[in-house]
């Protein structure tokens, strides 16, 4: 078939470990941005680079990243940008630049991110902040791309529940629950999951840990895998003690051509799809469920002019269990399809989780799958927040019959039913989901309670009281009694 010459094209993908540690993040991204030119087999991609749009960083802060690598790669881009936090963002970015190359605004673009979040943790320990790039005022800020995920919902700041390591558990025992599993059913579930997971890692040449874990070493506390959040072993939390970086190289067909990339090194994307669920997590309708996954992916599939069954290669956004199991219900996807893993790289525990630039990482590892197996279909799902925010895309080495098309399905996320959240509650309720911070020797410290009111609303409560946080972490509670004070503390009744 001819192909339009504005069909946007993935050309190279490139990822980077720095094992020795010490390089800025600006760095790794130029290192990735090379590694993605050679494998797109064009070196003259690099200098036509005409927009440079890097994922939020968490290491150091840059007043314009984009131009930093640009300057790098001997590039001089019309547009750079940059974007707040989100795991999503790298496939967002990607669906955004298709769009801009198929109307003509982009022709090269440069997606990238990196972390050397292990040096500069290592320097915090020492009281240091590592020499790395600043950019004065005289230089402007590069325009944010998208906007931070929210992640501070009144009803979950007033109780401390501000990280995903909190939440998440919350949603592992929402499955449990709602699939009727107990406790020890649940755990084993999750790590032999997370076991396979650990065994594409071990082939995956970019992982960070590439080595393959058994379920019973995953669930086995030890000094170097105790307990962090119930039920999740330390191997069971997303890994950001890594320095990676990874990037993107798009261009048009056109563009292509003309810096002479080689046919085979084309893989183009399909379709993608975005859209957020509730941001306040009370206020979600199942604890267990996604309708904004539910909904992406079907229009992203629908879009390509495929069903899930004929995607040949899949990753399933990783950060813990509970995310790959939900993702998998709402795709209608097997969890142990030993034919076609949940993971291409390993998932962010093994492969690495380089905060928000995962997604790159994993966009590039499927270009490659995509060129040895032409024809067949890749999806990638990514997520940010608290199972929040959602981008989805479907990719082939042969081009999309009816163009690249890109689509918000927020309006019928919006429409499914939500509950009631109540910031300040004082009364009974009975306990719907729950976890357990566990302190560095391993022993419990505090617990964190999802309750329902009589009314059917939904309430976040703490638990602090020894005896009673030594329960929560011993024993089912689920559909328990208990007292929740206005200051949001929990008790037993």
């Amino acid at each position: 078939m001819t192909i339009d010459p504005r069909t946007p094209v993935l050309v190279g993908g490139g990822q980077i470990n720095e094992r020795v540690g010490g390089r800025e993040p600006v760095d790794l991204i130029a290192d990735a941005a090379r590694a993605a030119a050679v494998d797109a087999g064009s070196s003259r991609l690099l200098t036509a680079v005409d927009s440079i749009r890097v994922v939020g960083l968490l290491s150091w802060r840059y007043r314009d990243p984009g131009r930093l690598v640009g300057e790098r790669i001997g590039a001089t881009p019309r547009h750079t940008g940059y974007t707040g936090d989100g795991g999503s963002t790298p496939q967002a970015l990607l669906n955004g630049a298709a769009v801009d190359i198929a109307a003509g605004r982009a022709d090269v673009v440069l997606i990238g991110g990196g972390e050397s979040w292990r040096t500069r943790m290592k320097l915090r320990a020492e009281g240091k902040r590592p020499a790395w790039t600043r950019q004065d005022d005289s230089v402007p800020e590069a325009p944010l791309l998208m906007a931070p995920v929210p992640m501070n919902a009144e009803s979950e700041r007033r109780i401390g529940l501000d990280r995903p390591v909190y939440v998440y558990p919350l949603f592992e025992q929402a499955l449990r629950i709602a699939a009727g599993r107990s406790i020890a059913e649940q755990r084993e579930l999750a790590a032999a999951l997370w076991s396979r997971f650990s065994k594409v890692a071990a082939t995956n040449p970019h992982a960070w840990n590439p080595r393959e874990y058994s379920a019973a070493e995953i669930l086995a506390p030890t000094p170097g895998n105790r307990p962090i959040t119930l039920p999740y072993t330390k191997l069971m939390n997303s890994n950001n003690m890594v320095e990676q970086g990874a990037g993107l190289l798009l261009c048009s067909a056109e563009a292509a051509r003309r810096y002479g990339v080689p046919r085979d090194r084309w893989v183009f994307p399909q379709s993608g799809t975005e859209a957020h669920d509730t941001y306040a997590i009370a206020e979600r309708g199942e604890l267990h469920r996604s309708p904004a996954i539910r909904f992406a992916g079907a229009r992203a599939l629908e879009l390509a002019g495929v069903g899930a069954d004929d995607v040949a290669h899949i990753d399933v956004y990783s950060c813990f269990p509970s995310a790959v199991q939900v993702a998998a219900a709402e795709l209608g996807l097997p969890l142990d399809d030993p034919g076609r893993p949940l993971t291409l790289t390993g998932g962010l525990t093994f492969a690495g989780g380089p905060w928000n630039n995962y997604v790159t990482h994993a966009i590039a590892t499927l270009a490659t799958r995509l060129r040895e197996s032409p024809g067949s279909y890749g999806m990638i799902t990514a997520n940010g927040g608290y199972l929040t925010k959602h981008a989805i895309g479907v990719y082939r080495t042969e081009p999309p019959v009816h163009g690249f098309r890109r689509e918000d399905v927020q309006a019928r996320v919006d429409a499914e039913p939500a509950t009631e959240a109540l910031d300040s509650y004082e009364g009974t309720a009975t306990i719907e989901s729950w976890t357990v911070a566990y302190d560095r020797e391993g022993l419990p410290e505090k617990g964190f309670v999802v309750a329902r009111t009589p009314g059917g609303a939904r309430t976040l409560a703490t638990a602090t009281e020894p005896e009673w946080v030594a329960r929560l972490a011993a024993e089912d509670v689920a559909g328990a009694a208990v007292s929740v004070t206005e200051v949001g503390a929990c008790l037993p009744r």
